[in-house]
């Protein structure tokens, strides 16, 4: 299995780079910069696919898109962090990984460019922070007493979820999702995690 990932800093690719040490698969690294100016992503990316966005994983000569995608396809690969299939616990992972990019990054990704906008973008606030608000809250009770989202174990769902609930934390809100806060220390202490921030680049920076 020969894995390349298309990886771009700062962004939602570090959790691949975070899911590949985890399974211990051995991957090559191919580094993006998003331009200073614009922070958006360098076109060569779009040599790779159209869309020019990543993560991108090219494994066994196909190229891969959309993490959850990604994510899915590599634990179904190693046979690891993934419920049992039709089990309570594989529908409830299901649900999360499709939140994590269906859900919870919508408001997310607003309150970035919306407050971009200075006071254009004001009446827009309000229910941006409302939004925000119910899903991390919704987050918060669903992280069981193991510090995971599913079962009392690492599954995809963590690794998705980690994303979104690192860039609350970041906003200062620790004590207001005190659970979601834990999870990201936990996750920050993983070996397998800070391999990945290593190879990765400056995150978040």
């Amino acid at each position: 299995m020969t894995i390349i990932v298309h990886h771009l800093n700062n962004s939602r690719s570090q959790r691949i780079l975070w899911l590949l040490e985890e399974l211990e698969l051995p991957y090559e690294l191919r580094f993006y910069h998003r331009d200073k100016m614009t922070n958006l992503a360098p076109p060569e990316l779009k040599a790779v696919h159209p869309l020019g966005k990543s993560p991108l994983l090219e494994i066994d000569g196909r190229i891969v898109m959309e993490s959850g995608a990604i994510v899915q396809h590599l634990c179904e690969r190693a046979g690891r962090f993934l419920p049992p299939a039709g089990s309570d616990d594989a529908l409830r992972h299901l649900q999360l990984m499709h939140f994590a990019e269906g859900s919870v990054m919508t408001p997310v990704l607003l309150d970035l460019y919306v407050g971009r906008l200075g006071e254009a973008g004001a009446p827009l606030h309000p229910r941006i922070q409302e939004q925000l608000a119910s899903h991390f809250d919704y987050l918060e009770s669903e992280l069981r007493p193991s510090g995971h989202f599913v079962g009392d174990s690492l599954t995809g769902a963590d690794i998705m979820l980690s994303f979104p609930v690192e860039i609350a934390m970041m906003k200062g809100n620790r004590s207001r999702w005190p659970k979601l806060a834990v999870f990201v220390d936990a996750m920050h202490a993983r070996p397998a995690w800070q391999r990945a921030l290593a190879k990765g680049g400056a995150y978040f920076k």
